[in-house]
């Protein structure tokens, strides 16, 4: 693909140079993205508008200050995205596929503030080791990266170090790749303790076998004075700068793991005092940008932020439900995923991750309305398929923004999942017949039992509206006649109530 004002030699473009200028046209519009579905909607009266505003606040300015520039430390690259041009290789996939994806990389660089200029597709068997394109497609990158004055080239893969090398001394701009760029928007969008050091933790692996630096200071040893100043105490024998900040790296990563295994218990404990409650719960799951935390707001008033923005959501939101007949159970709405998920993130971020595989059922949101929906399923149980127990969780497909999605392709995938719901967390559209099936799905208690329970012990009979399903109340001169449906636990202390008032349970 060449650049899009770039004429032939005749004056005119060739066929090729028009659909290459097609090509660059759909991917800047973002048509296809899971943004592009949602575009329209206002969200600007939710509950969420104050943290939007903050985000948007954060967000990058353009500058004219390139970040090619000469360090002689290590280069601990930050991110600074801006002016961008997109990079894509089509190896297997298809041509629609190949677009799709890049389209996808488009929504991922303008939430994390950039300012997508250009983008090609190169195709070729597999990546060339030493630039990733091939030295003639790379000339050719630099030339576009000139033209349109860009500073970042994103590649929509993950990069060897000696590619990005390689593909950087020739386009003459910095280049980052896609794992760096989903793990910039998690760093941007971490709220808490916890998911702020599950970034940090990712972004180390992702660094730790990156480190470079120019000239002789990566080869110098440290020597009487540790650099940054560090002093006695963290010398190693005869360490060079760089296995110095290695350690440094490989130390504060220890430190990260440790305090995110203690924040573990926690999290554990209000999960155990659900399940002691006997209170159901349900995990919404989904690729990245679906509808989830709208969802989670239609269904219980959450009030949770809701961006038009890839993984806008990061810590995990539990809220409280009733079904029609008073049962309570708790909704978690969890962190989006994407294709290719750093590996790096599904580690840092399994302690959230947990959420899933301890829920009674899965609500697995898809977005309809999105060109390639069947893709986005299989690359979200691609990720389940790592969480410990979730594949044994039932799983409810929803087909989220059906008011936008075309009725062929909606009818395509009601047929593909046949026991799917289709709805709009946007509009209500469906809700009400979601709400249905869940409260069908959630598990039942399963013990009966008809008692008599001394009015003493109104306790009991709070709890069993709390947590059982109760088919008969009425009151007897010896206290509360009760026929529920409780848990094993619940039902004994009730029995040795009756027991203890001279009842029997029948």
């Amino acid at each position: 693909m060449t650049q899009p004002d770039t004429p032939s030699t005749h004056g005119l473009p060739t066929e090729d140079e028009r659909r290459a200028q097609d090509v660059v046209a759909r991917i800047l519009a973002r048509q296809g993205t899971a943004l592009a579905s949602t575009a329209q909607q206002d969200h600007s009266d939710d509950e969420g508008a104050l943290e939007r505003e903050t985000r948007t606040g954060t967000r990058r300015i353009q500058s004219g200050n390139k970040d090619r520039e000469d360090i002689s430390e290590v280069e601990y690259r930050q991110v600074r995205l801006e002016r961008v041009v997109l990079v894509g290789l089509r190896t297997t996939q298809t041509e629609e596929e190949a677009e799709t994806s890049l389209r996808e990389l488009a929504a991922l660089a303008q939430t994390a503030g950039s300012e997508v200029l250009d983008g090609i597709i190169q195709k070729r068997v597999k990546p060339d080791p030493a630039t990733y394109l091939g030295s003639g497609k790379a000339k050719e990158l630099a030339d576009i990266v000139r033209a349109v004055e860009a500073d970042t080239v994103i590649v929509n893969e993950e990069l060897a170090p000696s590619q990005r090398r390689g593909l950087e001394d020739v386009v003459n701009a910095k280049v980052v790749d896609r794992t760096a760029l989903i793990l910039d928007i998690f760093a941007q969008h971490a709220k808490s303790r916890e998911g702020k050091a599950q970034v940090e933790l990712a972004q180390l692996e992702y660094l730790l076998p990156r480190l470079r630096g120019w000239g002789e200071s990566m080869s110098r040893q440290a020597g009487g004075r540790v650099a940054a100043g560090a002093g006695i105490g963290s010398r190693g024998p005869g360490e060079t700068k760089i296995e110095l900040d290695r350690r440094r790296i490989r130390t504060r990563m220890a430190k990260l793991r440790e305090d995110i295994k203690k924040m573990e218990p926690a999290r554990r404990t209000q999960r155990l005092a659900r399940r002691r409650g006997s209170v159901p719960s349900v995990a919404i799951a989904g690729y990245t940008n679906a509808g989830k935390s709208t969802l989670l707001n239609r269904l219980t008033g959450a009030g949770v932020l809701v961006e038009d923005a890839l993984f806008a959501t990061l810590d995990p939101t539990v809220r409280r439900s009733a079904t029609s007949d008073g049962r309570v159970y708790t909704i978690t709405d969890t962190v989006g995923f994407v294709r290719n998920l750093p590996t790096q993130l599904v580690e840092a971020f399994r302690s959230t991750l947990e959420e899933v595989g301890e829920a009674d059922i899965l609500v697995h949101v898809v977005d309809a309305a999105h060109p390639d929906p069947v893709g986005q399923v299989e690359a979200v149980r691609a990720v389940l398929d790592t969480i410990e127990g979730a594949a044994d969780i039932p799983e409810l497909i929803v087909l989220n923004k059906a008011d936008l999605a075309a009725p062929e392709q909606l009818a395509v995938l009601r047929t593909t999942y046949p026991d799917s719901v289709a709805v709009s967390a946007f509009s209500g559209f469906g809700i009400e017949h979601l709400k249905a099936v869940l409260e069908d799905m959630l598990p039942r208690p399963s013990v009966r039992v008809d008692v008599v329970v001394p009015y003493s012990r109104g306790d009991l009979i709070h709890q069993v509206h709390e947590d059982g399903e109760v088919e008969l109340e009425e009151y007897v001169d010896a206290g509360t006649r009760i026929v529920a449906r409780t848990d094993e636990q619940l039902a004994t202390r009730l029995r040795e109530a009756a027991l203890a008032q001279g009842s029997s349970d029948e």
